[in-house]
């Protein structure tokens, strides 16, 4: 099984777009760690921002999509989505892991992320939130943020997003496709 993971598009189509056609296309499933549509009160808006776009791309997507909610998710964006964006988080079970995907605003310390991930007997959680990669085992849980390919907040300003495979857990560089955190699993 191969699962997408990506957070913080923030409205920029083309950040998704990109992540699809290079590493989501032959997933089987794609989790979205929230803020899916607005860019944020914080944030700039780049060239492909394009929300309608993205809307447009995500409920045509031929791979089922996961989303949870951001802090800048609004429920009329949501509304526009063809599918539910669920809070405060997002519980699925795929490759015989629990997986939580939380955007992580509610939940922002190690602490609290270790003690809802325990509660939760969650194998992997995915949080979003900071725009920036976060790839380690704690206990028996994998704690993994995908980053963002869109507003990277990262010091190197690289987009990114992550994939779950059978193998391992990989963060992509995703304008050079290079491997920038690998954790490997067992299948």
């Amino acid at each position: 099984m191969k699962i997408g993971v990506i957070s913080d598009t923030h409205g920029h189509e083309m950040a998704w777009q990109n992540c699809f056609d290079k590493y989501f296309s032959d997933a089987d499933l794609i989790l979205h760690a929230g803020d899916v549509l607005y860019h944020g009160p914080r944030n700039p808006m780049k060239a492909d921002y394009n929300p309608a776009g993205l809307v447009q791309r995500i409920n045509s997507c031929p791979v089922p999509v996961v989303i949870a909610r951001g802090n800048c998710d609004s429920e009329v964006d949501a509304s526009c989505l063809e599918l539910p964006v669920q809070a405060p988080y997002a519980y699925v079970y795929g490759q015989g892991k629990r997986i939580i995907i939380t955007h992580g605003h509610t939940c922002m310390t190690n602490e609290e992320k270790d003690q809802l991930a325990a509660h939760l007997k969650a194998d992997i959680f995915i949080s979003g939130h900071i725009h920036t990669n976060v790839l380690e085992k704690r206990g028996n849980t994998i704690f993994l943020n995908p980053g963002s390919p869109a507003l990277s907040k990262r010091e190197d300003g690289r987009a990114t997003c992550a994939v779950i495979a059978d193998d391992a857990i990989r963060v992509y560089d995703i304008a050079t496709d290079e491997v920038l955190m690998e954790l490997k699993t067992h299948a």
